[in-house]
């Protein structure tokens, strides 16, 4: 099967998500005017290093308006156990609704910045707005600076964050999710100039 995107795919569902998948899940927090905001992004990633950088995309919804009205936003990582609530909080509830309570979801301050954070969540990212990206279609791109690091201290394993017990939901295609069950070690090759 081949098709253009502007030409349609004749499926039942689009198949888009599906293939570019697994995709991890920014469950992104803010603080604005009106209140405390959480949302999941599924269009969510690392996109640089050093400094540590993310990016999330979706919407021109309450999660980038109040990033963009503060500086700052941060990303909590959603563990299996929080699933349902992570779903609870993708519902379009009026501007002002605080998605924490609406979902039953534990709240914490974040130390870096002035967001709130899921309390329990294995690993918050807490960023700066580095920038806003209009994308093709009514979508944006926002891109943030990580500039605090909370990781659970039961998903730390021998000083490593162990995969197993971290274990990010991932989001699939349609309605379909995925939780890291098993992990594979591959070391990359050494560097031939290097010898």
């Amino acid at each position: 099967m081949f098709y253009r995107p502007a030409e349609g795919h004749g499926l039942p569902h689009n198949p888009f998500n599906a293939i570019v998948s697994p995709r991890p899940i920014g469950w992104i927090s803010t603080r604005g005017p009106q209140g405390d905001n959480l949302a999941p992004y599924s269009f969510f990633n690392a996109v640089g290093y050093t400094p540590p950088q993310v990016m999330f995309a979706g919407d021109y919804r309450d999660s980038m308006v109040n990033a963009m009205e503060t500086g700052v936003f941060a990303v909590n990582i959603v563990a299996e156990a929080a699933l349902e609530a992570m779903n609870a909080t993708s519902a379009r509830y009026p501007r002002g609704t605080d998605e924490f309570l609406a979902a039953g979801v534990s709240k914490a301050e974040c130390v870096a910045i002035d967001c709130p954070r899921v309390a329990d969540a294995p690993a918050t990212l807490e960023c700066r707005v580095i920038k806003l990206v209009d994308l093709i279609g009514p979508e944006k791109l926002m891109l943030g600076e990580v500039v605090g690091i909370h990781i659970r201290d039961d998903c730390l394993v021998d000083g490593r964050l162990d995969p197993r017990r971290y274990a990010p939901a991932a989001r699939l295609g349609y309605h379909d999710y995925t939780f890291v069950r098993e992990v594979r070690e591959l070391r990359r090759p050494r560097d031939p100039a290097k010898g």
